[in-house]
């Protein structure tokens, strides 16, 4: 069908009106209520007549990013230019917008990708798409054209990374070039269709003073957390999904002096450190032969003959934790590695739960005296349900006590403010007076810590 019958066609798709675009499968009724997009046939034509014309242009490594687009973009133009069809300066922009984003980057996430104000998407279905803006979320009115569309975004996703998605590895994590991490799963694992979730970073981090601004810590805190780092005490980041985690670590890690050398290990590298001696290493899952799998463990150990000063764990979920527990224990100090937790003593419970996945016979008391060893602090962070990412607890690990580790809160966020008309909280993160035990330590590193950072500070009204 030459590209003047395929307009022609999209034409009377539009006169037609929405109902004759709808999805023929049995989707559920939200997927059949929302409006179809009348330029979908349209979009299709032109696409495809681009795609004809440039050929084997856009696959050329010789092309800059710069020029490919250029490229594609006066193609587009001519393409469009053939079109007799009326249409209105704005459609037509639009659908020269649309088309660019979907050859050169990921089609209907393009737009929310490029918003600096939402730092979440998740793709619920190829025509379901939500997005999460200061900290809430919402639903919008971008969608894919198929399920195959939505399929092909995330094979360029993951391709570029290389990763793969299929039957036979229908579960993958990924990353963008600019670090968002990407999670995808496909049929027939995902029941109703493809899910997408990229959860954005900032091409430009945050820095210490971002998280002071909104409220995640304090700037005496912040001090104290940055002498915690200069002075090498092994930290723990916890808390749940979304609670900021990783923010925090990458905070965390700018306070390490410059002249140290420091290796990240990640499942998908997203940690941006500054220093210019950093060494990044990312874990492999397994070929489709099931060979060639890289683990955090593996990385671990290798990282330990690699004459490290820091060890920075993006997330530490497996048997990973016994490696990091003996790196901890032997002279590594300075390590920092996030946790899911839902509390500081549930992370003590979650880190011997998984030195138990090493399959190690060990006792439990010499895990317990290990983990009380090892580490010194525990930095808990949670997101509220006004969408907020507060520290709510930063814990010393002090010791045993029989077959119990003890902790001692050194701050804690008092909840009793309550919250504004708008459900903001308006409590804050505050000492509890208790001096930690590992100002000593500090103070062997050449750190000193103001004393009156552990003032104490009355809770409630």
């Amino acid at each position: 069908m030459s590209l003047a019958d395929r307009l022609a066609a999209a034409q009377r798709d539009r006169s037609a009106g929405p109902d004759s675009t709808r999805h023929a499968l049995n989707t559920p009724l939200r997927r059949e209520r929302r409006a179809t997009d009348p330029f979908a046939t349209l979009k299709r034509a032109v696409h495809q007549e681009l795609l004809n014309s440039l050929g084997p242009k856009l696959y050329d490594s010789r092309l800059t990013q710069s020029d490919l687009e250029q490229k594609v973009r006066q193609t587009l133009q001519e393409v469009l230019a053939q079109d007799n069809t009326p249409l209105t300066g704005a459609d037509r922009a639009r659908l020269a917008q649309e088309i660019a984003d979907d050859i050169l980057g990921y089609g209907p996430l393009e737009p929310y990708l490029r918003d600096p104000d939402i730092t979440e998407v998740m793709v619920n279905g190829f025509d379901s798409i939500f997005v999460e803006r200061s900290g809430r979320i919402h639903q919008v009115e971008g969608t894919f054209t198929d399920e195959a569309h939505l399929r092909r975004t995330i094979d360029k996703i993951v391709a570029r990374v290389g990763r793969r998605v299929d039957e036979s590895s229908p579960m993958v994590d990924a990353r963008l070039p600019d670090g968002s991490r990407v999670n995808a799963i496909i049929p027939p694992l995902a029941i109703d269709g493809s899910l997408l979730t990229v959860r954005k970073f900032s091409a430009d981090p945050y820095l210490v003073e971002d998280l002071v601004g909104f409220g995640t810590m304090s700037r005496d805190v912040a001090n104290f957390l940055e002498s915690c780092v200069r002075g090498r005490l092994n930290i723990l980041v916890s808390g749940g999904t979304g609670a900021g985690k990783t923010t925090t670590l990458n905070v965390l890690s700018s306070f390490i002096p410059a002249d140290e050398r420091v290796i990240t290990i990640e499942d998908a590298a997203e940690l941006q450190l500054h220093q210019e001696h950093v060494l990044r290493l990312e874990s492999r899952p397994p070929n489709i032969e099931g060979k060639g799998e890289v683990k955090i463990r593996d990385l671990v150990r290798n990282a330990l003959r690699m004459r490290p000063d820091r060890i920075v764990v993006g997330e530490i979920r497996d048997a990973a934790a016994l490696d990091m527990l003996q790196a901890m224990n032997t002279g590594h100090d300075g390590s920092i590695c996030t946790v899911h937790a839902n509390t500081p003593r549930d992370v003590l419970s979650r880190v011997e739960t998984m030195v138990l996945m090493a399959g190690v016979d060990l006792p439990m008391r010499a895990i317990r005296e290990q983990v009380a060893a090892a580490i010194d602090l525990i930095v808990h962070q949670a997101r509220f349900k006004d969408g907020t990412r507060h520290i709510t607890h930063i814990t010393e690990v002090v010791g045993m006590e029989g077959d119990v580790i003890t902790l001692q809160d050194v701050f804690l966020f008092d909840h009793s403010p309550g919250f504004d008309e708008s459900g903001r909280a308006l409590g804050t993160l505050k000492s509890t007076g208790l001096r930690p035990k590992f100002v000593e330590k500090l103070a062997t590193s050449g750190v000193t810590v103001d004393p009156t950072v552990f003032s104490f500070e009355m809770f409630g009204r």
